[in-house]
């Protein structure tokens, strides 16, 4: 076996560092690259906010009707509350691996891993919905620009959406790549384009209310959660409006990238949801008083134009300019299929770097400092998932949204549930102390556990989602928590192939920085 050093990668603990690129956190990623108001828009580019509306709104309309303001508003709660546990965390414990590494610190290895993997399988799920979304408005859009509509067909030809989906996955992984200052001003002109189409299409909208069959007269009705139907239509609603809220949290795994990250990747998430609560208010209403929340016709909930909403509404609504309207849509899914690859890769870092998986995922590329292996490895794995998705699925965004709720209200409840337990001892030392490290992540993530539980209970019904099912039971429900167990059963291996690091006394989590 050959001794020759590999030049290609250099292990994250002995990564060069000048005094200008200074390692962060002991893996060897550059720290200060990005500004709290950098991390801002790298937050809403994850979210991406024109993706989110056309790829959300109709599935959470058929549950909820027209009560979407009022879902968003619920969802953001414990989205809220739940940051605020997040902050608490950052601040005390700045590391990449976020979930993975709190939840270690608080309940032990064995914890951290399926947090970890929670946080994978959400973003491993998000990243191929983004390219799938991205792949019928690359089609749209070609249609649109040369006034030939039958290319907007090919996007359901499986091999030529596999194909191309595909081919988005490798573009965004090689951008990735190359870190985060290669790509910050490509997302400040992304996410500002995505904005003011957003804003020019609820203008539009709102100009044009009561033309179409259908539409909706405006009711403060719509922001009343109590009078949605049931329970359950309540719980698949929130379900999906948690997902539409998802990834302010990508501005905490860059924390160690971040100037400032203790304090600024915070701030930057809290202030990130709430820039999208405004955009969701805005965007449901408009779209829901131009084409009302019914099944038929260009109402939200019809089926047909469910997992793509602004492909039916971008013509009516925008007339000449419905092209914008796709644009932005693809650039919104372009900007975070980049962004959100940096999230799975920074977990995968450090769960390499703190031993809980192998080394070869804290190797860095020696000229970027990024984590290129367990960048490519999250793309290909994704990228994996979608075709096997689209294989199986009859609608594959819809089923996939939905299992990405369960996994971002297991891993977001699982953290918070983290943040109350590690600072259980420093809790009643203050009100801010209480109402911060105790009252708020113990609310929010019990309200995200309890949304996690009636999601799976429900989603045992061959019918909840597309109707798609394996065996009689539920696709959804095979999905999500299907993935849990597949990271349950390979916690098992990795504790036999690591053991120094999942047989490790707690009083070794609950070391704090020292060990980081």
């Amino acid at each position: 076996m050959s001794t020759t050093p590999r030049t290609d990668v250099v292990p994250a603990s002995t990564a060069p560092a000048s005094s200008a690129d200074a390692p962060s956190g002991g893996k060897g990623l550059r720290a200060g690259q990005i500004g709290t108001a950098a991390a801002i828009v790298i937050g809403v580019s994850t979210i991406a906010p024109a993706y989110v509306l056309t790829s959300s709104l109709g599935p959470t309309a058929a549950a909820v009707g027209e009560h979407l303001p009022a879902i968003f508003l619920v969802g953001f709660i414990p989205m809220f509350l739940v940051a605020l546990g997040y902050r608490e965390l950052n601040s005390a414990l700045p590391d990449a691996g976020t979930t993975f590494t709190w939840t270690w610190k608080a309940f032990g290895p064995r914890a951290g891993w399926m947090g970890g993997w929670g946080l994978l399988a959400a973003n491993i799920i998000v990243l191929s919905n983004l390219a799938g979304v991205a792949v019928d408005f690359l089609y749209l859009f070609l249609a649109q620009l040369t006034g030939r509509p039958e290319i907007a067909d090919l996007a359901a030809d499986p091999l030529v959406n596999i194909g191309t989906c595909l081919a988005l996955v490798a573009l965004a992984v090689w951008v990735s790549c190359r870190g985060l200052n290669a790509t910050r001003g490509v997302q400040v002109a992304l996410v500002g384009f995505q904005v003011v189409v957003l804003a020019w299409f609820v203008t539009a909208a709102w100009g044009s209310a009561g033309t179409q069959p259908g539409s909706a007269a405006f009711s403060w009705d719509w922001f009343n959660p109590l009078n949605i139907g049931s329970f359950s239509a309540f719980a698949v609603g929130l379900s999906l409006s948690i997902f539409a809220f998802w990834g302010w949290d990508v501005c905490l795994t860059m924390n160690e990238e971040t100037t400032d990250g203790g304090r600024a990747s915070g701030v930057a998430a809290g202030v990130t949801a709430v820039v999208v609560l405004v955009i969701y208010l805005a965007g449901s209403v408009a779209a829901t008083v131009f084409a009302g929340a019914g099944a038929e016709g260009l109402g939200l909930a019809n089926p047909e134009n469910a997992g793509n909403l602004f492909a039916a509404l971008a013509n009516p609504v925008m007339g000449p300019f419905a092209i914008l309207l796709s644009l932005s849509v693809l650039s919104s899914c372009a900007a975070s299929l980049q962004s959100t690859m940096l999230s799975p890769a920074r977990s995968l870092l450090a769960m390499g770097h703190h031993g809980a998986l192998p080394a070869r995922f804290s190797t860095l590329h020696p000229k970027y400092r990024t984590p290129v292996f367990a960048t490519v490895f999250a793309g290909a794995v994704s990228a994996g998932f979608y075709a096997l998705m689209r294989v199986l699925s009859t609608n594959v965004l819809n089923d996939t949204i939905l299992a990405l709720g369960m996994m971002i209200c297991f891993y977001y409840g699982m953290t918070a549930l983290a943040c109350a337990w590690f600072f259980r001892r420093t809790a009643f030392a203050s009100v801010r102390n209480l109402l911060l490290r105790l009252v708020a992540p113990l609310l929010g993530g019990a309200a995200l556990v309890a949304v996690f539980l009636q999601t799976a209970v429900d989603s045992l019904d061959p019918e909840y989602g597309s109707g798609s099912h394996i065996g009689g039971v539920g696709l959804v429900f095979v999905v999500g928590v299907g993935i849990l167990a597949v990271g349950a059963l390979f916690l098992v291996g990795a504790g036999r192939r690591r053991p120094g690091f999942y047989r490790a006394e707690l009083k070794r989590a609950e070391a704090g920085r020292a060990d980081f």
